[in-house]
């Protein structure tokens, strides 16, 4: 497939107000999705646009909104919600297609386009390679929509309600009385809506994170900056932590010491309780290359398998729909529950291992102790351009010795990030000193032959 100019591993992302983060774009964007999805044989003219709480939203929602419309096309607008909910509130309004404007966990500069079809799934690389053309190909024609056929604009007043409804209803509408949480927000989509369902099934919450400005969206708060989760979990007391990113897809936890709980961890909690529910459908989980070592190990044991997939939640959501797995994710914080979402929700998944919680009467930290986690170190080094490493003989052989040295007690992960000119190297071992010794080795090589001048 040739290189794309638009979509990336998770929709169109970017610096807000410069290519492709522009209303020109999104205006195109819109026209295009509503040409192709409307198109799709579902029999709709319907779309939901929701959006993160960064200021560019404005502007790229009012950009997307108008494309649709000219095209006939009936807008949805749901305003700041998780991207989850834009994919459930898709399919449970029967709409041809959601759009949610977010940039993820990214800072509150960057801004993106995540697509979605009409049963909430984000789209197959052909629809998006078809959107990408009739976006970079020039004007798409709309003057055969006449007036009267238009789209129209809606808001919906009552969308987070319904999300906050059927977020309870995946635990049955359990109640939390009695745990007290931590919860970030990260400034971001679900700084309104995240307190109100722990709070409405009875838990303590104390929230931070809560209070967006269109600036503030995941600086020094959320799923990637821990700093403050567990120092405000032990100040108030807590039995748990979470902390969701700036679209909620993704959800990370600390005990009620304050103590980061690696995501390994919480796939594996996850998965076992499921199984002892016969609730994980094969007794199988789908993950991505960067899980931990540990994890499979501990889930061997409980005779769990594990299907392995590229970086990603939409590689580990296609392996479970093509395996027809019940549950997978990611150990940076997405959790996909197939009985439930058509995606990553941390709000969901935050609420799964609450109800084991309360079922079970324990710390977070004796429910995962199970799991040995191997030593491992991740480090990001930015690039001039992405070559394939192959061509480049002296990081090929140092890889080589890598792999041949550490054997299998341990392995090394290189790879180029989907949205920014980074690579990535993640090298993890049973030794802390084979993992910095062989991390040292590989980042040097990579920056004498792949840095920037």
């Amino acid at each position: 497939m040739a290189e794309r100019r638009l979509f990336g591993t998770d929709g169109v992302r970017g610096k807000a107000n410069s290519f492709p983060i522009t209303p020109e774009v999104a205006l195109q964007m819109g026209k295009a999705v509503a040409h192709v999805l409307k198109a799709s044989g579902h029999g709709s003219r319907r779309a939901v646009i929701g959006k993160d709480t960064r200021l560019s939203g404005y502007m790229l929602e009012s950009a997307l909104t108008a494309g649709m419309l000219s095209m006939g096309m009936d807008v949805y607008l749901v305003g700041p919600m998780p991207t989850p909910a834009v994919a459930h509130l898709t399919r449970s309004m029967a709409a041809a297609a959601g759009v949610m404007i977010t940039a993820s966990h990214n800072p509150s500069d960057d801004n993106g386009i995540k697509i979605f079809n009409h049963r909430g799934l984000k789209l197959d690389d052909e629809l998006e390679v078809e959107i990408e053309e009739l976006v970079l190909g020039g004007e798409i024609n709309s003057q055969h929509i006449t007036n009267d056929k238009i789209g129209k604009a809606h808001r919906i007043d009552d969308a987070r309600g319904r999300y906050i409804e059927y977020a309870k209803s995946t635990i049955d509408n359990l109640s939390l009385s009695g745990l007290r949480i931590v919860l970030d927000c990260a400034n971001g989509a679900a700084y309104h809506l995240g307190p109100l369902i722990f709070r409405e099934l009875g838990a303590e919450v104390m929230k931070f994170g809560c209070d967006p400005d269109g600036f503030n969206i995941n600086r020094d708060c959320g799923a990637l900056h821990l700093g403050q989760l567990g120092e405000k979990v032990r100040s108030f007391g807590a039995s748990v932590g979470i902390a969701l990113d700036g679209d909620a897809d993704r959800v990370m936890f600390c005990d009620g010491d304050g103590a980061i709980i690696d995501g390994n961890k919480i796939i594996g909690l996850l998965a076992v309780e499921l199984k002892g529910k016969n609730r994980l459908k094969q007794n199988r989980i789908a993950a991505t290359v960067m899980s931990n070592l540990g994890l499979y190990d501990a889930l061997r044991t409980h005779g769990i398998d594990i299907v392995t997939t590229p970086v990603g939640d939409r590689h580990v959501l296609q392996a479970l729909r093509a395996q027809d797995l019940s549950f997978g994710g990611e150990d940076s914080g997405h959790l996909i529950f197939t009985d439930y979402a058509t995606t990553g929700d941390g709000i969901i998944g935050a609420l799964q291992l609450l109800a084991i919680l309360k079922e079970r009467q324990k710390s977070l930290t004796e429910l995962t102790d199970f799991i040995t986690i191997y030593p491992s170190k991740l480090v990001n080094i930015h690039v001039s351009e992405k070559r394939n490493l192959d061509e480049v003989a002296a990081v090929r052989e140092i890889l080589e010795r890598c792999t041949l040295e550490l054997g299998n007690q341990g392995r090394h992960l290189v790879r180029y990030s989907g949205t920014e000119n980074l690579l990535r190297i993640l090298v993890e071992a049973r030794s802390e000193e084979l993992v910095e010794q062989w991390t040292t080795c590989i980042a040097d090589a990579v920056r004498r032959e792949l840095a920037p001048v």
